[in-house]
Parts: structure tokens; sequence; C-alpha cells
């Protein structure tokens, strides 16, 4: 598979070096704009393509992931229009609200278009995507992009309309997992730890409750039963959180960005 990712920021970045450490995507071309951005991904993964020209990296490439901010989706695919090859390949926007529709309408025609919102945990195969493909696509189309995403971390084939949902929970709710942990190291400093072991203990707890849900299936009130006594001092924590409105701002947080 010839695989061609134009936007080498933060996300797409993240992609790429997650694709690139797995070793199953054999040829890989980046195009950006940053010629330094390129250099220190060449010298890094010698073995991928890379370029600044747009155009030249979309020529004979069956799967182009385009990871540039929303506002540059309309100036790419014009620049690039030209030199698809829309009964072969396969185009997916990885830009925020940028639907499959919207390639369709930029591009003419419906074609093997895809919506997918990952992650920047796909660096180390952790990210969560979610796959929407378009009117045109076939399931064959569908299968080869999830199967790409898949080499990222887990991946979930959504109707178009829930991407966005499931943007505020996995790429945004990312974040916000990490003021929760940020919040936790403060309270372990506060309590007489410092900030590393803070972070240790943190980090192996988050990784902990995960870890649980994951093997067992349990839905968290179950696993919360486990550590939560009568009179006992997790109930107490927990009625802490509720008093402060935990889980409306997580439920605002994630309905935030929808408005």
């Amino acid at each position: 598979m010839k695989l061609t990712v134009i936007g080498a920021g933060n996300m797409g970045g993240a992609l790429i070096k997650g694709w690139a450490k797995s070793g199953k995507v054999e040829h890989i071309t980046i195009a950006d704009k940053n010629e330094a951005l390129l250099a220190e991904f060449k010298q890094e993964y010698p073995a991928l393509n890379t370029t600044m020209d747009n155009v030249e990296a979309v020529k004979d490439a069956d799967i182009i992931v385009l990871v540039v901010k929303p506002w540059l989706m309309k100036l790419v695919l014009a620049e690039v229009k030209h030199a698809l090859d829309l009964e072969k390949q396969i185009i997916v926007s990885d830009a925020a609200n940028f639907t499959t529709a919207m390639i369709a309408e930029e591009l003419g025609r419906n074609g093997q278009f895809f919506y997918v919102i990952p992650n920047i945990a796909a660096e180390f195969g952790a990210s969560m995507s979610f796959i929407a493909k378009g009117a045109g696509a076939t399931d064959e189309s569908l299968k080869a992009v999830d199967d790409l995403y898949s080499i990222d971390g887990d991946t979930l084939v959504v109707t178009e309309n829930l991407v966005g949902p499931g943007m505020m929970m996995a790429s945004c709710g990312i974040a916000y997992v990490m003021r929760y942990i940020r919040a936790q190291m403060e309270g372990g400093c506060e309590m007489g730890f410092y900030p590393q072991q803070a972070k240790q203990i943190a980090l192996q707890t988050m990784q902990g409750a995960v870890s649980l849900l994951k093997a067992t299936g349990w839905h968290p009130e179950e696993a919360i039963d486990k550590v939560t006594t009568p009179g006992g001092v997790t109930i107490k924590g927990l009625n802490e959180l509720d008093h402060a409105g935990f889980n409306s701002a997580v439920i605002r947080s994630l309905k935030a960005g929808l408005k």
C-alpha cells in the first residue's frame, strides 16, 4: 500500500510516527510546507519519502490522508484536484468538521471519501479513531481505512454525525483527562509527595483503572463499589466530587465543542 499524508503537524506527525514505527506500512510519503520539519522526520525515519509538493505527493498513492487545519482543506483540495485519480484513490479528511460531503463538493463528485478523527496518542499505538465513510465509499475501502488506523490504536466505525461527539470524547477528551491527572498530582503535592512521585501515582492509578475495566468488562460503578465501604474514606471523596459538580462539568466539557 502506498500512503500519502499531507500535513505533518501535531496530529499528522503522531499518525505518521505511529505508522512508521509499526513497520506495517511499506511506502509512506509525507508532504508539508515546513522543510525543517520534513528534515526531522527523514532523519528519524529514513524510509519515509518527504516532499514540499502536495501534487507530487498524491500521485500514485492508494490512500491520501489530509491532516491540515480545516480552513486549509479547500486550498489543498483545489491544489491537488487535477492530480487525483478518484476511480482508484481513497481520500481521508482528518480535519475537524470537514466532512465527506465537503470533500465531494470541492472535488465535484463522490468517491472513496472518509472522515476520520484520531487523537495524538496515535504515535504510541493508543489512539481512539472514529471512522465514517462517505456516500460513494465501498466496504472494501472502509476495511482499508479501518486497517490503517487500527495500526495506531482502537477504531470505531460510526455514522458521520457521531464523529463530532467522538472527537469531543477522545480527541478533545484526552486533554480533559490530562487536566484530571494534573489535578491529582497537585493534590498529591499538597499532601506531601514530590511532583514526580505524584505523577507516578496518578499515572499508575489511571492505568490500573483502565486495565481493570478492560479486563473485567465491568461498568465503572461496579468497580467503584469494590473500593467503597460504608463510612469509609472513598465515599467521602466521591461525595466531594459530586458536591463540586464533577459529573456535570465533565458532560458539559464534552458537549461544549458541539454548540
